[in-house]
């Protein structure tokens, strides 16, 4: 059937009503005399008038045949190739710029116009099209001349964040698609010898050597990196003997946030009125539709790019950009001390707070507050006890 409509498109066709009491005798006679006809709607129930499609070629019998069972028919529209050339044939300008269109999109077809990234898990990669600019995938750059495995080869040795990487051409899009590697620590086996370290700074509240000599004690302040359980153990009889260190190892350990918060000070905040202006872009050439500045004095823009595409990945080289204009007004504030001192422990309380996982594990808050001529500045620090230590190799 689509088959059949395509074809009457090209010969052409005609959109007709058909009026009259035995519309039901008009189609069988119509079928039987193999009258290509579709797209039947009855449009009222007393007048049983029908609409359907037929074929230029089969009108004249047609019109015999509504003659014959007592209908009228009447042609609503003409549709198809012939009609539509014989509307247009004396508009050369018209033809020209069809032909123009025709020929911009056959050679656009050979060009990506865009770059689709799919990382899974919908996880982010920074800077991953900078690496994809410079490796040689560019948005205007002719299909033929871009070898995906020599790009996916040099993103590959460059960044150490991937862990595999695709390239499909698809039209004039090109879809990246990134698994992201996950950096796992390392894992010495259990046979190698290693000791503890410190992994944070801290004062060590429990310490239990299960296997290998103990470094430090309870009320011992350590630093980043400082051993914490020996990998070797001695004994009065074996001598030494290096094993593979383990055991649990807590320690209080500071979390410090710092704040200035400025007695004068100017606040922004969005008034709720925008406005929406228009560009259109062809490549890297921009056309503003709307002149002059924003009528806003003080304003934050938002830019939104979309790209025309004919098909699902058959982009062109043009894309309407809509510049949202949000209006913005500074309001002037003035706080004293006490107010500036409670300001900023609030918000550096907040921080830490989505920080730090296990609020239970919080034994202790300091807050200290300087003054100076402008402002105070705020410090908050949360001691909260946590395991620390990590596995490091003995290197002989």
């Amino acid at each position: 059937m689509f088959i059949r409509i395509i074809l009457s498109y090209i010969i052409g066709y005609l959109k007709i009503s058909v009026e009259g009491y035995y519309i039901e005798r008009f189609i069988n006679i119509c079928k039987t005399n193999n009258i290509a006809i579709w797209n039947l709607k009855r449009s009222d129930n007393t007048k049983l008038i029908v609409n359907l499609n037929v074929r230029k070629s089969d009108f004249k019998e047609l019109c015999k045949i509504a003659k014959k069972v007592k209908c009228r028919v009447k042609i609503q529209k003409k549709k198809g190739i012939p009609f539509l050339v014989h509307k247009y044939k004396k508009r050369k300008i018209f033809f020209g710029f069809l032909l123009f269109i025709i020929i911009f999109l056959i050679i656009s077809s050979n060009f990506v116009w865009n770059i689709e990234i799919k990382i899974e898990e919908n996880q982010e990669i920074e800077n991953i099209e900078q690496s994809l600019d410079e490796a040689g995938l560019k948005v205007a750059k002719l299909k033929a001349q871009i070898d995906t495995k020599d790009i996916i080869n040099k993103v590959r040795l460059q960044r150490d964040d991937i862990a595999w990487m695709g390239i499909q051409m698809k039209g004039t899009n090109a879809i990246v698609k990134i698994v992201k590697s996950v950096q796992k620590p390392e894992i010495i086996d259990e046979n190698e010898y290693c000791n503890i370290v410190s992994d944070k700074a801290g004062i060590i509240t429990k310490i239990n050597a299960q296997n290998g000599t103990a470094n430090v004690k309870v009320g011992d302040t350590v630093n980043i990196g400082e051993i914490l359980i020996n990998g070797w153990m001695e004994g009065k009889y074996t001598g030494l003997q290096y094993v593979h260190a383990k055991g649990e190892i807590e320690a209080k350990v500071w979390h410090t946030k710092n704040k200035k918060i400025l007695y004068k000070t100017t606040e922004r905040r969005k008034t709720g009125e925008k406005e929406e202006l228009y560009a259109i872009k062809f490549n890297n050439f921009k056309i503003n539709f709307n002149k002059g500045v924003s009528k806003f004095e003080i304003y934050d823009t938002i830019e939104n790019e979309n790209r025309f595409k004919l098909f699902s990945d058959f982009y062109l080289p043009i894309s309407v950009i809509k510049i949202t204009n949000e209006q913005v007004e500074e309001i002037s504030k003035t706080y004293n001390y006490e107010e500036a001192k409670q300001l900023g422990i609030k918000q550096l309380q907040q921080e830490l707070d989505e920080e730090i996982d296990n609020k239970e594990k919080i034994v202790n808050k300091n807050i200290n507050v300087v003054e100076e001529q402008d402002g105070v500045m705020v410090s908050v620090t949360y001691e909260v006890l946590e395991s620390i230590g990590t596995n490091e190799k003995n290197v002989f």
